[in-house]
């Protein structure tokens, strides 16, 4: 999906793209006003997440938009999900977490920041843009473990 989530959504930013969702986040693109975010939603054809009732109610053209009523992370996932946004992790996140740039593989023979574990047993990307380095670490499994469970409660909520 193609989104764009307001200032008020920062905190799901980053599980959205490791899902390969299309992210684009009003705080990195200095848009505050709602005008210039609904004209970034609609010439951008985004959906826009947001928890301004007002702003959501603007967006009337589609892609539309997605009203989340809860500040809590984990509960805006679970919105997410109840709207139909699909919550599975990316087996080749196409986008980077921190700029929404897009990643590709590191090759193993590759130089790397000594930050970055070893490529030939990672599977290292880096971000074209920031260039920024991602790998599946303890971060990427705790956001999985979180997807998942907030995809099964989804599930068990609808049967």
């Amino acid at each position: 999906m193609r989104l764009l989530l307001d200032v008020m959504c920062g905190g799901i930013v980053s599980s959205l793209r490791m899902c390969n969702h299309d992210t684009v986040y009003a705080g990195d693109r200095d848009l505050e006003a709602d005008d210039a975010i609904l004209e970034t939603a609609r010439t951008n054809e985004r959906t826009l997440v947001t928890r301004d009732v007002a702003l959501a109610n603007r967006a009337t053209e589609k892609p539309g938009s997605i009203l989340l009523e809860s500040r809590d992370v984990d509960d805006q996932l679970s919105e997410l999900a109840a709207a139909g946004v699909p919550l599975e992790p990316a087996d080749e996140p196409r986008f980077c977490g921190r700029c929404n740039g897009p990643l590709e593989a590191v090759d193993r023979s590759a130089e790397t920041p000594e930050y970055v574990p070893d490529t030939g047993v990672s599977g290292v990307r880096r971000c074209r843009s920031c260039d920024q380095y991602f790998w599946r670490g303890s971060h990427w499994e705790r956001v999985e473990r979180t997807l998942s469970r907030i995809v099964a409660g989804n599930e068990n909520e609808r049967e």
